[in-house]
């Protein structure tokens, strides 16, 4: 009998991916339980990442260390049911120059990357999962590249409302406010006109 946190594995494999029961059972004993202590890490700069990780709770940030001024800049938060990774490291091999951090008590189902490897031949289900993370993260990208050119601040910290309700809830406005490329007083001045509006 699958474990409940599988369960909700398996139900975002197929809503993500279509994938069948077939294909979700070839990965059968692939996908280990991991815990994540808040302010621990699930990719450490420089280092390569070898799995992916589907999250069942907690709230990771992905961020970039400018070595001249070692000042952090926050590129992304993933939440509950969204899948986890360092993708060019992980399809490279290569060192990856983020780091993926806990902002919470976490839990997630992992598997590594030489397993996924091994189901691609076997199923064009898991190909086909393959293509979307790739596809995700792709999207995800250029639209932050296109937002910080093209939004106003104002447009960033409404958008980042929309697609993430409770983030302003789980996340310190520090980190909020380096993800939106504002200065956090800035922000504040934002987050007030915005709610005068409403």
């Amino acid at each position: 009998m699958a474990s409940p946190q599988h369960l909700i594995l398996q139900d975002r494999l197929q809503q993500f991916a279509q994938l069948s029961e077939e294909d979700i059972r070839l990965a059968d004993g692939l996908w280990t339980l991991k815990k994540i202590a808040k302010h621990d890490f699930f990719n450490f700069r420089n280092s390569v990442c070898r799995h992916v990780g589907f999250i069942l709770k907690g709230i990771f940030r992905v961020y970039y260390v400018d070595p001249k001024t070692e000042r952090e800049h926050n590129l992304f938060f993933a939440t509950e049911n969204m899948f986890l990774t360092s993708l060019k490291s992980m399809l490279t091999q290569m060192a990856c120059p983020y780091t993926i951090e806990a902002l919470e008590d976490a839990e997630l189902l992992v598997l590594q990357y030489d397993h996924l490897q091994s189901l691609y031949p076997q199923s064009h289900g898991w190909e086909r999962f393959g293509r979307l993370l790739a596809e995700q993260y792709l999207i995800f990208n250029q639209s932050r590249s296109e937002s910080l050119l093209t939004q106003t601040a104002e447009e960033r910290y409404t958008d980042l409302l929309q697609n993430y309700p409770d983030l302003l809830n789980r996340v310190s406005l520090g980190h909020i406010s380096s993800y939106l490329g504002i200065k956090g007083p800035s922000l504040s001045r934002i987050g007030a006109q915005l709610a005068h509006k409403h």
